[in-house]
C-alpha cells in the first residue's frame, strides 16, 4: 500500500486505534477467533464512519437554515417601507 506523505499521519492514527481496539477485543472475547474480531472492529468503525456522515449531513442542513434565516434578517424594511438590503461579502 502507497500512502503519499501528507494523509501519512491520519492512516498512522487509524492503524493505531484499529490495533488497540483490535487487542483490547481479542482479550475481551477469548472465545472468538482472530478474523471475528477483525470483523467486529471494521464494522464498529464503518458503524462510526456512517454516523459521522450523518452528522456531517445534519449539520450541513443545520447551518443552510441558519445561513437563509440570517440572510433573511439582513433584509431590514425601515418604517416607510423602503427596504435596505445589506450586501454579504461574496469573497467568504
Amino acid at each position: 500500500m502507497t500512502i503519499d506523505r501528507a494523509s501519512e499521519e491520519r492512516v498512522r492514527e487509524a492503524e493505531y486505534n484499529v490495533n488497540r481496539v483490535w487487542q483490547t477485543w481479542r482479550s475481551e472475547f477469548e472465545t472468538k477467533t482472530s478474523k471475528e474480531v477483525l470483523a467486529m472492529v471494521a464494522y464498529q468503525f464503518a458503524k462510526l464512519y456512517y454516523q459521522l456522515l450523518h452528522n456531517v449531513d445534519e449539520s450541513q442542513h443545520l447551518f443552510a437554515g441558519f445561513e437563509a434565516e440570517l440572510d433573511r434578517l439582513l433584509d431590514i424594511t425601515d418604517d416607510k417601507g423602503a427596504g435596505i438590503r445589506i450586501e454579504k461579502d461574496k469573497s467568504l
